[in-house]
């Protein structure tokens, strides 16, 4: 069966589905709007997470959220994440954007996967307020999709260690004493337990443990 195949009957679920439910409910605007995917996905991001926070679909015969959306839209499990997340990320980080009439020239409304690069990117603690910006212009006024973010992450990324090479250093040296104060401690228990090797030898490794502690906190 091809990929246009069952996207075919995917939209014909969804359309003998609404063909029995009001125009004006919640339940068949979402089906509207899984319908036209493709540039409406932030209408059913929203009306999918009215569905999610109040657990209508348990009103609709389902026992949960993945066996709603997965029967009666026909969207995975990773994609209704995707549409929850992304659409919160609008709601509460881009407002003003949703206030927008978008709508009007759907092939201008981001598409869902770079609006989700986006949001990752946000939550990237190396980069400061202006990066993020550059990464909200190029999506929101350049157009640029989920590949172009990335590579602009990668190359922010890439800048901001070249520009602090110490603290990422320091952070290199922080994760090498980590490693090496978590093995350190597993060989000390092993010491006590078999006690092949005198209690001085253990003091030693207590202390050089304490000391590892000491540049890490």
């Amino acid at each position: 069966m091809t990929t246009s195949a069952v996207k075919t009957k995917s939209i014909r679920n969804i359309e003998e589905l609404m063909e029995n439910m009001d125009d004006s409910s919640l339940r068949h605007q979402v089906l509207k709007n899984a319908k036209h995917f493709k540039t409406s996905w932030i209408e059913l991001g929203q009306t999918l997470y009215s569905v999610w926070k109040d657990k209508l679909y348990k009103d609709w015969g389902y026992s949960n959220f993945d066996k709603y959306t997965a029967k009666e839209i026909g969207i995975r499990k990773q994609t209704a994440l995707k549409l929850l997340k992304s659409y919160y990320f609008l709601e509460q980080e881009e407002s003003a954007y949703l206030k927008n009439d978008y709508g009007e020239e759907a092939s201008s409304v981001p598409t869902l996967d770079s609006i989700n690069a986006l949001r990752l990117a946000k939550s990237k603690k190396e980069l400061d307020r202006s990066d993020y910006e550059r990464l909200r212009a190029n999506v929101f006024e350049n157009g640029k999709d989920e590949r172009s973010v990335k590579k602009d992450l990668t190359a922010l990324m890439k800048q901001r260690e070249e520009l602090l090479p110490q603290e990422a250093w320091q952070k290199k040296k922080l994760s090498l004493i980590r490693r090496f104060l978590s093995l350190l401690k597993s060989i000390r228990e092993e010491i006590k337990i078999s006690k092949v090797f005198p209690a001085r030898v253990v003091k030693e490794v207590d202390k050089l443990i304490s000391k590892l502690e000491l540049e890490i906190n």
